[in-house]
């Protein structure tokens, strides 16, 4: 390293960020991921003994996945290497790969590659890497936001192990800042800053687990802070509170939050809470979910759940999709939310589906049982010669339009996959075929 290279490298040490400069150096300087990272535990272990397998760590943003990565390349006696998925290509893989096989051959020297953002990525990409992950000519550590079992390949997940980072807890956070306001050398001492204990709590809580975003806020609010006359700088909630501004939505219509998300509208919908189903669809919409998704899971919830209970829910479901469709947003939101609210608060039953469901086990179970002959198409010539049809009662001709015919194959004539519940509906039907004479219901 020349001279030149080492200023450089002083300056922007220097200018960094805060969250960049207070990056922990080694594994006990992390704060959080107890689950994973206390002493004794798996990872903890594999890292302090340089005995680390390929792993892939996944959580959202700001929580140490990179940081995790830097602390085991200082501390590893294997050749490091590190590759950003967003500009790395298949030619920088092979120049990995070559690297590594040179050190696994000539030093016996194994390789550990950092991907950060793994599931940038494309198949043919992560496919390219699994022979040498294989074969052990790399170690992979992969770093994502994405839940890795949607976005990364089975193959290679097979050959990993998977560590979930959760967001830091508000005492985490707090401790970061008490300890970035105290460092002279990498953080903000010099700056003579303290802070209000309510400006530290909302500090921590408003930036949700996120350590990048409390620093950055941090540094923001010393640097625009001006000293009183004895050279102090206090930091109190309304400084905070301009630094932060508006947080952003934590979603990603590909990954975890949107399956999360979906998964709480359906639930609040199936479980009659209109107001839970009007904030996670409003959630859903805020962070740009695609509405014609959205109005096809009202449309499945009205079938499923809803059901017979109230079948107007399915019309009202789906007249609002092709309403969304036709008009667009931001009015649509309006026509989502009113499709969303009947749903859950319509009566529920699932007597459709596990009816279906049970006709569908049948099917399987006793395979293409023959049609009954009087219910075969007698539509073309020669059908009747053949018995189609024959002996199949006109229902008009007879009281109540029902004529107690059997329609299933004997084989199954004393099966019966519809049981009606105690919504208002299914009690009406059940009080029909009591009045016509329809018996096992």
């Amino acid at each position: 390293m020349d001279l030149f290279e080492q200023n450089y490298r002083q300056h922007i040490g220097h200018a960094s960020p805060l969250p960049a400069r207070m990056r922990p150096r080694t594994i006990d300087e992390l704060v959080g991921q107890e689950h994973i990272l206390a002493p004794g535990k798996l990872l903890y272990r594999a890292i302090k003994a340089d005995k680390l397998t390929s792993v892939i760590f996944y959580g959202p943003p700001g929580i140490g996945k990179t940081t995790l990565a830097r602390i085991i390349a200082n501390t590893t006696a294997a050749h490091f290497q590190q590759l950003n998925a967003t500009i790395a290509g298949k030619k920088d893989l092979e120049m990995v790969v070559a690297t590594a096989q040179k050190h696994l051959g000539q030093y016996n020297q194994r390789t550990i590659l950092f991907i950060d953002e793994i599931h940038r990525f494309n198949k043919g990409q992560q496919d390219y890497l699994l022979p040498f992950v294989e074969d052990g000519t790399l170690v992979l550590i992969g770093a994502t936001t994405e839940n890795p079992y949607f976005e990364v390949n089975s193959a290679l997940l097979s050959r990993s192990r998977i560590f979930e980072l959760k967001p830091l807890s508000s005492e985490n956070i707090e401790h970061l800042i008490d300890k970035a306001l105290a460092d002279n050398e990498r953080g903000l001492g010099e700056y003579n800053a303290s802070i209000t204990p309510e400006a530290r709590r909302f500090l921590a809580e408003a930036t949700k687990g996120d350590a990048r975003e409390a620093l950055n806020a941090l540094e923001l609010g010393v640097l625009t802070t001006d000293s009183d006359e004895n050279g102090k700088r206090e930091l109190n909630l309304a400084v905070l509170q301009e630094c932060i501004q508006k947080k952003a939505l934590r979603y990603d219509k590909d990954g975890d939050n949107h399956y999360d998300a979906i998964s709480a509208f359906i639930e609040s919908m199936k479980h009659t809470d209109p107001d839970a189903t009007l904030y996670y669809l409003a959630r859903m919409l805020e962070a740009g979910e695609d509405p014609k998704y959205i109005a096809r899971r009202i449309m499945v919830c009205a079938s499923e759940d809803v059901g017979i209970a109230d079948s107007n829910a399915l019309n009202v479901a789906t007249s609002a999709s092709l309403a969304v469709e036709r008009i667009g947003m931001p009015e649509g939101k309006k026509i989502l939310a009113h499709a969303a609210v009947y749903v859950a608060c319509a009566p529920k039953s699932d007597a459709v589906s596990r009816a279906y469901m049970l006709a569908e086990q049948e099917v399987k179970r006793s395979g293409h049982i023959e049609i009954p002959m009087i219910l075969k198409d007698e539509s073309y010539a020669g059908a009747h010669n053949l018995g189609h049809g024959v002996g199949l009662t006109d229902i008009h001709a007879f009281p109540n339009h029902y004529a107690k015919q059997q329609m299933l194959p004997d084989e199954l004539a004393d099966r019966q996959f519809l049981q009606l519940g105690e919504t208002r509906y299914e009690r009406a039907i059940a009080e029909w075929f009591k009045k016509i004479g329809k018996t096992g219901e």
